[in-house]
């Protein structure tokens, strides 16, 4: 991407909307639902139909679109820039770019881009593994062994994404995706040891600087007498910027091994999605069996 006229330093220039637009009907004059608040990009279609048009007419419609300030203008596939829309541009302050990918792809990646960057975002206090190919946020008070849990993880081939502070965005109707803050990023906290480099440690395979979270596993100190779910058939949610997000809570003690633990959690949230629910199965066969031996207790 190849700035041809920038009103001030592109860092300061704000772009609020994820939508990019093909100005077609705006340059042939109708705005009736054009957004400024958008990128707008030239491509081959619309650059040809200014080229038709004579320098006069073509000056009269660059000027009608520019003057309702598009967030900014993109001329795609290397096109040469019309000196009317840098001229009209400099009198409104509209960035004018150029790019020498193809439409299409850079529509599509304009869009993936604006998506992850203006994508709504909370910061909660917690610990973001890949374990099996699955995003898993370990939730809890502080000293229960988050991090621990998380190096441990790291031992056994898992990758650590954050610690302490996740990054948590919602990059679609359906998806959140963690991060970890870049001052802390690699980096776990471990009381009595201190801060150690992941990814100096154990290589950089054993981080990620990016996950899905498919899991939210909330680790709580064992309560003696408290019932926790023991057949999994309990279908606990947690709610993450409008999404709900499978949890299980898992008791900590000491002598619960909870690397494994969370491994056999993760394979079967995945197991889960992939429409096998081990504990629906082992309840119907329960029920069944008693179904069948109910004529015998009754005799």
């Amino acid at each position: 991407m190849s700035p041809i006229y920038l009103p001030k330093a592109a860092a300061d220039i704000p772009i609020s909307d994820s939508a990019v637009i093909r100005p077609g009907l705006a340059l042939a004059g109708f705005f009736g639902n054009f957004e400024p608040s958008r990128i707008c990009v030239i491509g081959r279609a619309e650059h040809h139909y200014l080229e038709d048009c004579g320098p006069t007419e073509r000056q009269q419609k660059l000027h009608n679109f520019i003057a309702h300030s598009p967030a900014a203008v993109i001329f795609s596939s290397d096109l040469p820039v019309f000196p009317e829309a840098i001229e009209e541009a400099e009198k409104n302050g509209t960035p004018i770019l150029s790019c020498s990918e193809r439409t299409s792809p850079l529509v599509a990646a304009l869009i993936a881009s604006l998506n992850t960057h203006l994508a709504p975002r909370i910061t909660r206090h917690g610990v973001l593994v890949e374990v099996y190919g699955e995003g898993v946020l370990i939730i809890g008070d502080s000293g229960v062994g988050k991090s621990e849990t998380a190096i441990e993880l790291v031992k056994r081939g898992h990758r650590l994404i954050a610690d302490d502070a996740v990054e948590i965005r919602r990059v679609s109707k359906v998806t959140l995706v963690g991060s970890a803050p870049e001052i802390i990023r690699h980096y776990v906290e471990l009381r009595g040891i201190g801060i150690v480099d992941v990814k100096r440690l154990f290589g950089v395979g054993a981080v990620k600087d990016t996950e899905k979270i498919d899991l939210v596993i909330n680790l709580e100190q064992w309560v003696q007498g408290k019932m926790y779910d023991r057949f999994g058939l309990d279908d606990e949610k947690i709610e993450i910027l409008g999404l709900e997000i499978p949890m299980i809570t898992i008791p900590v003690k000491p002598g619960r091994n909870l690397a494994i633990i969370l491994e056999i959690a993760a394979m079967n949230s995945r197991q889960k999605r992939m429409g096998y629910n081990t504990a629906e199965e082992f309840n119907k066969k329960l029920m069944a069996h008693m179904a069948g031996n109910a004529p015998d207790a009754q005799k």
